[in-house]
């Protein structure tokens, strides 16, 4: 199956959109007691210890492989109930006469009877699950990663509102000008890794070749 999601980022299908569709679930509303110190020469960026939670937020989000852009919502919780509304707001913003690959991975919320229902009745969306221990093919996490540390991380959001303003914010500016991610490294590549880890794990000599980028996504 990982090899297949990776056809799909390679050699995106005629007439079709690969999306791949998560969650980053119960998003931390937080207040910082004193201000963020930032990064300034001979000094790293400072923060405070303690803060204040102000609620939280879960942001369903669907990045389009090949043009890079993102449809995002945020619901109050995380259940199917929510993903079922979040399919609907990715059927309204896709054209009808394209086949759409959902990238997914395998939380109990995306294969509950309501969200299976939803998909039988549309013949032209398909499911590609993740393998259990790689969630993390899944591009959309790389780009909850770039929110994580560019809108949320060293944000000061005293209530859920501002929070999702800011998300929202976020996923404007990602669409106001998008950068697909672009897969880099080669299989052979990839294996020489695995065999670094492997032989580190046996404590053996590690190979002191570096370690080359698995992606690029130009940000």
């Amino acid at each position: 199956m990982g090899s297949l999601i990776v056809g799909l980022y390679l050699a995106p299908p005629a007439r079709a959109l690969v999306l791949c569709v998560d969650e980053k679930s119960q998003v931390q509303a937080l207040d910082r007691t004193q201000p963020l110190l930032p990064l300034r020469p001979g000094q790293v960026e400072r923060r405070t210890h303690d803060y204040a939670r102000h609620g939280t937020t879960s942001l369903f989000a669907a990045l389009d492989v090949k043009a890079g852009t993102v449809i995002g919502q945020c619901y109050p919780r995380h259940r199917a109930s929510e993903f079922r509304c979040f399919l609907d707001e990715i059927e309204a913003a896709v054209p009808a006469d394209l086949d759409v690959h959902l990238v997914l991975d395998n939380s109990a919320t995306h294969k509950t009877k309501l969200i299976r229902d939803w998909l039988a009745r549309r013949p032209h969306y398909h499911v590609h699950f993740t393998p259990t221990p790689a969630s993390w093919i899944n591009q959309v996490e790389r780009w909850f990663g770039l929110l994580t540390e560019r809108a949320i991380r060293r944000g000061v959001h005293c209530s859920v509102d501002e929070l999702e303003r800011d998300i929202r914010a976020f996923i404007e500016a990602t669409n106001a000008d998008p950068k697909p991610f672009r897969w880099v490294k080669s299989a052979d590549a990839i294996l020489a890794s695995v065999k670094r880890f492997c032989l580190r794990a046996l404590k053996a000599e590690p190979e002191t070749t570096p370690l080359p980028r698995t992606s690029d996504a130009g940000h």
